[in-house]
């Protein structure tokens, strides 16, 4: 498989997945508050998608749904602890590209959870500091190539998404940059916004608001279209890297060992906060796309799962992305 056909297929391959653990008192459920465990930094794109879908629970569900944040392994130590859980709270990580970055995961997206639903899906997009000299990704391209490792890439850590597709955007984009990884979207975005970090990829959702005030740079969106929450940034087709799609998608989870009864109740809480017009709103606003009712419930998603496993496994393989574990 080449890169450009694997650029071309890399659309929904990395995934930000919310798992929701239940309480542990099933009869009277929820009877307590629930704790919904975000496993990366405060401020990404994951820990305010996961707020406004904690809100939309509670109200939902009659309970306090509080979010708390336990960076790591680009979210898979969260998501461990979730597996192996007894049912004390709820969960946020990662599983597609999980089983590509670490042979010795201690869980199996595919067989340690319940899906419970599709949440959101967003598109990957570049962005920089505001003064950086390049004003197109044209002219950034132009001069990373010419002066290899002097741009620097800001991550989230070893596996998050900010370094999987910017490793992927530096190899469909000839170019070498020197990599400076961080514990979390927000320490990151505080270094780049003080100017000293060149530039980064992540999700729409956690830059739009920076790229409207003007406190950040943005040059390409890794989608088809453009996205309606940053409208003056191009495509990466119109922007001329054509081969570089990039998106994500978030989901809901439950532990295998969750009772079928509980589950159901979760899964129509969730549909349910989508379908309300003043959430979907709130997430569109942000860049976020909202799943289609047909795209909804755990069916759909365990489906999704299974295949972007698969597809995600075959880009870490051949852009060569390593992580240690």
């Amino acid at each position: 498989m080449t890169m450009n056909s694997i650029a071309k297929n890399f659309a929904f391959a990395v995934a930000t997945v919310t798992t929701l653990l239940s309480t542990a008192a099933w009869a009277e459920y929820p009877d307590r508050v629930i704790t919904m465990v975000v496993p990366f930094a405060a401020g990404g794109a994951a820990d305010v998608t996961g707020r406004i879908i904690a809100d939309a629970l509670s109200k939902r569900l009659g309970q306090t749904v509080i979010v708390e944040n336990v960076a790591g392994a680009g979210g898979t130590t969260g998501t461990a602890r979730s597996a192996s859980s007894d049912g004390d709270g709820y969960h946020m990580g990662t599983h597609a590209a999980a089983m590509g970055l670490y042979p010795k995961l201690a869980y199996d997206p595919r067989t340690s959870f319940k899906p419970l639903g599709l949440v959101t899906r967003s598109p990957i997009i570049v962005f920089a500091r505001k003064d950086l000299p390049a004003n197109t990704l044209a002219e950034f391209l132009d001069y990373a190539r010419a002066h290899p490792g002097e741009y620097t890439d800001g991550h989230s850590g070893a596996g998050s998404i900010s370094h999987i597709t910017c490793a992927l955007f530096e190899s469909v984009g000839k170019f070498k940059a020197t990599l400076v990884p961080y514990r979390g979207v927000g320490p990151m975005m505080n270094d780049m916004l003080g100017g000293n970090v060149d530039y980064s990829c992540d999700l729409v959702v956690a830059v739009s608001s920076q790229i409207r005030g003007g406190a950040l740079k943005g040059f390409a969106v890794a989608a088809k279209e453009r996205s309606k929450a940053v409208p003056d940034v191009p495509t990466t087709a119109e922007a001329g890297l054509p081969d570089f799609q990039a998106d994500t998608w978030t989901g809901l989870f439950v532990p295998v060992s969750t009772p079928d009864d509980i589950a159901r109740k979760l899964e129509s809480a969730i549909s349910a906060s989508l379908a309300d017009p003043a959430v979907a709103k709130r997430l569109e606003d942000l860049g976020a796309e909202v799943p289609k009712a047909d795209e909804r419930g755990g069916a759909y998603l365990g489906t999704l799962v299974a295949s972007e496993i698969t597809r995600w496994s075959d880009v870490i393989k051949t852009a060569g992305i390593k992580v240690s574990q």
